[in-house]
């Protein structure tokens, strides 16, 4: 496939080489955003199990400690040290929260710390669902404008014979394996950290509900 690949691009046009560009591109970005995400959904699940640790420790702050502690990626701890910040009457300044209810203000804590952990987790994912889902397409315009391109070199020649095409047309359809390898990955990838996310966000919903109920004023 290299020579292939060596031989495609030195018979291409500028059209030919835009397009392996564009999937050489897509393809960095891709491997790039999956070996990030791979190892902040690595960090985020090893820090799942502190959340139960959360509840055994003697205090408030001791429990927050232990789950900064484990949480490197910040996903869990933020909810609970905005949760317990908005609970305790000494960050009630003179404003809009000061007239709220503690338990309103903590919900709307935990809700917005909520919206800001899901940006964080979402972030990258249309990337690679735009990346699988039009790899094999920019491959596919590779692949027929080799052609083309093949075809009008024959016609040009004024000799048409089977090993004349069969060569370059082979060549030219080396782009489409190429946007697939490059879409492949990107949607087992995407199709994966959407199963953690799923995961993520039941315990981060669960989580919330019981930091509510724990930082409510009885």
């Amino acid at each position: 496939m290299p020579s292939a690949i060596a031989q495609y691009w030195i018979q291409g046009d500028a059209i030919s080489h835009l397009v392996a560009g564009l999937l050489l591109i897509m393809s960095l970005l891709s491997w790039y955003t999956i070996l990030s995400k791979a190892w902040s959904f690595w960090r985020i699940r090893a820090a799942a199990p502190s959340l139960a640790v959360f509840w055994t420790a003697p205090s408030n702050d001791d429990a927050l400690a232990l789950l900064s502690l484990a949480d490197k990626e910040e996903i869990f701890a933020p909810l609970a040290r905005h949760g317990m910040s908005a609970a305790s009457p000494a960050n009630r300044t003179a404003s809009l929260n000061a007239n709220a209810q503690i338990s309103d203000l903590i919900t709307r804590v935990l809700r917005q710390e909520m919206n800001r952990v899901t940006v964080k987790l979402e972030a990258g994912l249309i990337l690679l669902a735009s990346i699988g889902a039009t790899a094999p397409f920019v491959g596919l315009l590779g692949t027929v404008w080799g052609i083309y391109h093949a075809l009008t070199a024959v016609a040009g020649s004024g000799t048409m014979q089977i090993d004349q095409v069969a060569g370059p047309v082979g060549e030219a359809l080396i782009m489409t394996a190429l946007g697939l390898l490059v879409a492949i990955p990107a949607v087992l990838a995407y199709n994966a950290f959407n199963r953690i996310n799923r995961i993520t966000f039941a315990e981060l919903d669960a989580f919330a509900y019981d930091l509510r109920t724990h930082l409510t004023p009885k």
